[in-house]
């Protein structure tokens, strides 16, 4: 197998916690190699990042909206992210056998929104917080929390094994991790600890509301349902092509009608595998249906 195709694989079969994180990780490794350029050319190391963390200030925030997300993909260093990835690597495991890849984003980006706000909310409110100047915030951690409480929230009881510790119920991990962010507002990084509870904070409301039969991130799961279906449009009018014949070529034109019917039926059913794995894992799809994706990759 090419090494192409491999990775080709990978990326199809991987689930949507391991994209995520190689998503973070690539994302690191990218602006700090850029810290390493600017800084042996002595240029302004931040310049770039302060367009893409998220600000304290109301009116910094209207002018690049966009931070709202993306601060969540950039990290302060290798502890930063190293636990960010291990915390969300463990939750998504357990999380996505109880709920749908699409419901993980709708935790993890509604985490991170929600995050972000209590963050603004508290520097601006709070008199502690008075006087401290420009302020920004980084980091998956709101995001993490939201899917590792949500989870938590809905099997409170499971006991997971953990080295060293030994079984252990999945609430005493989430309880032990609040609790340590509560006590930690006055020792430092009071806004990363705050940005954290919001997110767990919204990871307990969202289990809460669906188990009483509401599901309050349908709105985004509908909305990023809009912006792929835009994108998918776009890639499948890219493949289309037209082809003009003349003259007697009949068998031809039905040759090549046939093999444009074939081509549809073939796209049709790689979509409805995909469609499958985004919503039940891959893990759901039978033998077949793995070995028709995998050489659907290769014949593209």
């Amino acid at each position: 197998m090419k090494s192409s195709d491999r990775l080709r694989y990978k990326i199809q079969t991987a689930t949507v916690t391991e994209k995520l994180i190689a998503i973070n990780v690539l994302v690191f490794i990218l602006f700090f190699l850029l810290k390493t350029i600017a800084y042996l050319f002595q240029l302004p190391s931040d310049f770039l990042l302060e367009w893409f963390v998220f600000p304290k200030e109301p009116m910094e925030f209207l002018i690049k909206p966009w931070s709202i997300i993306t601060y969540s993909f950039l990290h302060s260093g290798i502890w930063h992210i190293l636990s960010n990835m291990l915390i969300l690597y463990f939750s998504g495991i357990y999380f996505l056998n109880y709920f749908s890849p699409k419901r993980l984003l709708n935790y993890y980006f509604l985490g991170v929104i929600i995050g972000a706000l209590v963050y603004m909310l508290s520097y601006n409110l709070f008199p502690a917080f008075q006087g401290t100047g420009r302020s920004y915030l980084m980091g998956a951690s709101a995001g993490v929390m939201a899917v590792l409480i949500g989870i938590a929230s809905h099997i409170p009881n499971m006991r997971v094994r953990l080295m060293l510790i030994g079984s252990v119920k999945f609430w005493w991990i989430a309880a032990f991790l609040v609790v340590i962010d509560i006590i930690q507002i006055p020792m430092g990084n009071a806004g990363g600890h705050l940005a954290h509870l919001g997110g767990a904070a919204l990871g307990y409301l969202y289990t809460n509301q669906l188990q009483k039969g509401n599901d309050i991130g349908k709105w985004f799961e509908n909305l990023m349902d809009s912006i792929a279906s835009i994108f998918k449009q776009k890639e499948r009018k890219a493949r289309m092509k037209t082809v003009h014949r003349t003259g007697k070529t009949a068998p031809k034109k039905q040759t090549s009608t046939r093999s444009k019917f074939d081509k549809d039926d073939k796209q049709k059913k790689v979509d409805a595998i995909l469609d499958k794995i985004s919503k039940s894992g891959y893990e759901s799809l039978s033998k077949a249906e793995k070995d028709f994706l995998f050489q659907a990759g290769k014949e593209d």
